[in-house]
């Protein structure tokens, strides 16, 4: 579930934001020029709280407002703040800007009287070990391992399944604010050599670096301008393959638009100017490519997406000496994704002509290859599959939650695994041929356990299993359905402790985009919040995947309303069935989800008690004039087509905020460089608010420094973030914070 499939993140750590299997959340802090007299006189807090504690009048920065009016089809639109688009980095003003706003908001935040407990609940929660899947190359087992508050995880290897650990990455040391992370990475097949990316400051760019797995100590090798990549190694172990964008000009990497994403070869000892293009797309500049190679190593099978929505896939044969690409399909609407290969005979998962998802095979040797279905369209969604021990494990969706079945490569069906639970199962991995396998399983009361799997006994065991410093058992889990406006039926989740049984403070999550679906996984960050004695409501509105293409189509472009339909209705039933407070909904989301929560706040002001858009994408008109922003245009439509423009207009966070009507309390949060949705959409929203007429509740910007999109944000940055945005929730819904245990 949380911000984000390969993701999952604490804190909702997970957003795929733009293609579905790359995307989801950065720059040096300048020294700001301004100064401001915040004005603490006192006044009772607004009726949306029980509480009777004394708050102060906030005095906002004054925001510059500029002459920018522009025409599209007809329409005047009035942009004032167009000037914070300037990346903070090289325009004082902006700078000073940020620093304004953060010392008004931290002067509030340090009033909050809840920051304290939750700062102590969310630090014990945090406190443990969290075990990656390990990947076997040779006869050691890669794996990463994060110890209780460490601010990144450190990546061990081990020589046999039970064997003596050893550290091989410590990105703990790599900076002193625990901002650097490690990224992607992959060792060679015989495990003598490891790639690995370096992630600076929570940015999309990354550095990939080669270590010598005996001695621990890294090569000459450099690789730059990777993004959006991941590694795959040549099976004889001589090089790998990433992905990487043209080198940007100087001072403009963090805002200049990316274009021409291409495949690359690297070999070992050689400078990265001797790289060897693989596969490009020039005719389509703003496609997105990714490669992965078959477990075999024979075949590259490399997926593009222009615009998100336009795939194609290509295969290279690796034992030929030119490496002569060869398109198997061309500018599709459907989603392809290779899961195994026997042979030349190669297995597709796809949605073509099987809204639920299907598996394809297509056989290379043939001269005209032709996909035949091998298992058809089921009930359940298709989620992900592999091959392991000469079995095709595939799982499914049924309402939300993971069953994993069984079959024999003729199709025929070989039983469901079995599972510790009802929850979500990450990543399947295993070889092909042998019958030991790896699983995470999670659940929203359960941290992520990682699982050994016996193909051939079907026995499984507990390889790592974290210890946390909460009681679970007291957790309820409940999913219910509800209706939207259009009768719609909706799942959600409802999780609270078991003692609570009269309406509660809640905090209503939710995405809605990209067919991403939300799945039950554990969150340290929310069970904060549960264990104060809030509600946590998680629903599966339109534009996730979590009933295939149908749900997320309802939910995209044109009928974006749809998902905003959704979360209002959410809200609805949660009050009318008396699981939340009356004024007592806190209405969360990032990126897409920062826009969700922005639109419906415009829309039912009077039915949040608080607002926490994250990383939000405000600003409708503009979004695809920054970095990645182009890929979105296929979820969300042109602003430059007229009927997309106007569906935009009429929703955009930024442009239609309601002057006369009383809002929530709004705590917008984003980093102050974030390089993919880029923190003038939150900038230029805030300013709004704040110059608007929408009553005397706090509408805030905190702004991080050296803290991008999510990806890789230490551990202390994501306490004291959740920290301030559960204070602030729980102040305005009326959350007895201290009454948790």
């Amino acid at each position: 579930m949380f911000k984000t499939a390969k993701l999952r993140r604490e804190v909702l750590e997970f957003n795929l934001f733009g293609f579905q299997l790359l995307f989801k959340k950065i720059l040096m802090r300048r020294a700001a020029l301004f100064a401001l007299t915040l004005l603490f006189t006192t006044h009772f807090a607004s009726a949306c709280t029980e509480s009777t504690a004394i708050m102060p009048t906030i005095t906002y920065p004054e925001t510059k407002r500029v002459d920018v009016v522009e025409e599209h089809f007809g329409q005047t639109v009035s942009d004032p703040y167009r000037w914070l688009e300037n990346d903070v980095r090289n325009d004082k003003e902006v700078a000073a800007w940020v620093e304004s706003q953060n010392k008004v908001t931290h002067a509030y935040l340090n009033t909050l009287p809840g920051r304290d407990a939750f700062r102590k609940s969310l630090t014990s929660l945090f406190d443990y070990e969290r075990v990656g899947i390990p990947h076997k190359h040779g006869d050691q087992y890669f794996y990463t391992r994060k110890s209780g508050l460490e601010n990144q995880p450190r990546l061990y290897v081990r020589e046999g399944v039970n064997g003596k650990e050893r550290v091989l990455i410590d990105p703990n040391r790599w900076s002193s604010d625990g901002a650097d992370a490690l990224d992607e990475w992959d060792s060679s097949k015989d495990g003598s050599h490891l790639a690995y990316a370096v992630q600076k400051g929570g940015s999309d760019w990354r550095t990939i670096k080669i270590l010598d797995v005996a001695t621990g100590q890294d090569l000459k090798d450099e690789v730059k301008w990777a993004r959006f990549t991941g590694i795959a190694w040549l099976k004889d172990g001589s090089g790998f393959f990433y992905a990487r964008y043209p080198e940007p000009k100087q001072g403009e990497e963090a805002q200049s638009s990316v274009t021409n994403h291409a495949i690359y070869f690297h070999k070992l000892g050689t400078p990265q100017s001797q790289d060897r293009l693989l596969y490009a797309t020039p005719n389509q500049p703003n496609s997105i490519n990714s490669l992965k190679l078959t477990d075999d190593g024979r075949y590259a099978v490399v997926s593009s997406a222009e615009n998100a929505a336009i795939s194609a896939v290509t295969i290279v044969d690796l034992t030929s000496s030119n490496w002569k690409s060869r398109k198997l399909v061309e500018n599709s609407n459907n989603t392809w994704a290779v899961l195994a290969n026997v042979g030349t005979k190669l297995f597709f998962f796809t949605n073509k002509d099987a809204e639920r998802a299907k598996i394809v095979t297509v056989d290379l040797a043939a001269a005209d290859p032709v996909f035949t279905d091998f298992l058809p369209e089921q009930e359940a969604i298709l989620n992900d599959g592999k091959l392991i021990g000469g079995r095709l494990f595939l799982s499914y969706l049924v309402d939300v939650k993971t069953e994993v079945r069984r079959y024999k490569l003729d199709g025929t069906p070989d039983g469901i695994m079995k599972l510790p639970g009802i929850g979500t199962v990450g990543e399947l991995r295993g070889d092909p041929e042998a019958s030991e396998s790896f699983f995470v399983f999670s659940s929203f009361n359960t941290p992520g356990t990682v699982y050994r799997y016996d193909v051939a006994t079907r026995k499984t065991d507990i390889w790592v299993k974290p210890k946390i410093q909460a009681d679970l058992d007291r957790i309820v889990i409940d999913q219910t359905f509800y209706k939207s406006k259009d009768g719609t039926r909706i799942p959600m989740f409802v999780i609270r402790r078991k003692d609570v049984t009269e309406p509660a403070a809640t905090i209503l999550f939710g995405y809605g985009g990209y067919s991403f679906s939300i799945l039950p996984e554990y969150s340290a960050a929310l069970m904060a919040w549960v264990e104060q004695g809030g509600v946590v409501a998680i629903p599966n509105i339109r534009g996730g995947g979590e009933y295939g293409t149908a749900w997320h189509e309802a939910g995209r472009r044109e009928k974006k309303q749809n998902v905003f339909d959704d979360f209002i209705a959410a809200a609805e039933y949660l009050k009318t069935n008396r699981i939340a407070r009356d004024n007592g909904i806190a209405v969360y989301g990032d990126s897409n989800g920062g826009l969700l929560v922005g639109a419906v706040v415009n829309q039912r002001p009077d039915l949040f008690a608080a607002a926490l858009p994250q990383v939000g994408v405000m600003d409708m008109l503009r979004f695809d004039q920054f970095t990645v922003g182009k890929v979105w245009v296929a979820e969300f439509g042109s602003p430059a087509r007229e009927a997309d423009f106007r569906n935009l207009f009429n929703y955009s966070p930024y442009h239609n905020i309601q002057s006369g009507k009383v809002y929530p309390a709004i705590l917008a949060t984003t980093g102050d460089t974030d390089d993919r949705v880029v923190p003038a959409h939150t900038f230029k929203y805030v300013a709004a608010l704040q110059a608007a007429e929408i009553g005397d509740k706090p509408h805030l910007a905190r702004i991080e420094t050296r803290a991008g999109h999510g990806e890789g944000k230490p551990t202390d940055k994501i306490i004291a973030e959740t920290t301030d945005m559960w204070a602030f929730a729980a102040h305005w819904t009326g959350l007895n914070v201290g009454n948790g245990k």
